[in-house]
């Protein structure tokens, strides 16, 4: 990390009620970032998208932190006028899948001139709209510009969120598994493109994966949530070498195509990590 802090997570906290009581999906969470690569990695379950969400304003859920800056704005109690100016603006977010996130009654030019043009004007919205959807690697910006969503491919129609995002050229990006819809190819393709970005743009990505094996090659920097909890945090290049045993659970399960097993390793769990504890045993048997 460099330069000064983009965001500062003090305890972070998420809670639902439920008709069987309090849900604690996310707890005490901690982490500052600069303009980097951070990647945000658990099973499913263990609070990485509703930490995401949570700095986003957008989870149902009731928010406590003692601390969650953007560029020292507190986020939290902030008026809707005031999230205004940073939602879309200065943070975006990037969903899963793109079918899901697409209006399929809208072009997707539409899209992203409606994305576009509080801030630019309808006129400057449509020429931004046509640069970006050039920097996610599209060849012919004009044609998926006037193409309905249904007409897309998964991965086209992933750039083409990505390019609405990039709309007004935010200082952070929160994408939320973006390429788990994907295929092998096109999967690289769009960590290619992110990470051009970040590069070239000079902005803060947090990358939220169940991948361990895609994390490590691709992020700087890795936090390995567990029941709502950060259990671990890694330098992404020392990733194989990580200590807690939820995180060497995790990598013991995955298949490695150069080193086939019989039977791969099954993960137990510990209640004693989501209590923040690290226990003493072995996470695999």
């Amino acid at each position: 990390m460099t330069d000064a802090p983009v965001l500062e997570v003090r305890n972070l906290n998420v809670r639902f009620d439920t008709p069987k009581g309090e849900f604690h999906a996310v707890k005490d969470v901690n982490f500052t970032m600069g303009r980097e690569k951070l990647a945000i990695v658990g099973e499913s379950g263990s609070g990485k998208t509703q930490t995401g969400r949570a700095i986003l304003g957008l989870t149902q859920g009731r928010i406590t932190a003692d601390k969650m800056a953007f560029h020292g704005t507190n986020l939290l109690g902030l008026s809707p006028a005031q999230w205004r100016e940073i939602r879309g603006k200065r943070i975006a977010m990037v969903m899963q899948d793109p079918k899901y996130s697409l209006n399929p009654v809208m072009t997707i030019g539409d899209q992203l001139i409606e994305a576009g043009k509080r801030l630019l004007g309808t006129a400057g919205a449509h020429k931004r709209a046509l640069e970006m959807l050039a920097a996610v690697k599209i060849r012919d910006p004009q044609r998926v510009f006037n193409a309905w969503p249904h007409e897309l491919s998964g991965g086209m129609g992933q750039r083409a969120m990505i390019a609405m995002m990039l709309m007004a050229e935010p200082e952070l990006l929160i994408a939320d598994e973006p390429t788990s819809a994907l295929d092998v190819t096109v999967r690289l393709q769009v960590l290619a493109i992110l990470d051009d970005l970040v590069k070239t743009r000079n902005m803060g990505l947090i990358f939220i994966s169940h991948d361990l094996n895609l994390v490590r090659t691709f992020a700087d920097r890795v936090l390995i949530m567990y029941g709502g909890r950060v259990v671990e945090e890694v330098p992404a290049k020392d990733l194989m070498n990580a200590t807690h045993p939820y995180t060497r659970g995790l990598l013991a399960c995955a298949p490695e195509v150069d080193r086939p097993t019989k039977r791969l390793a099954t993960l137990t769990r510990d209640p004693a990590w989501a209590q923040g504890q690290q226990a003493n045993q072995g996470s695999t048997r």
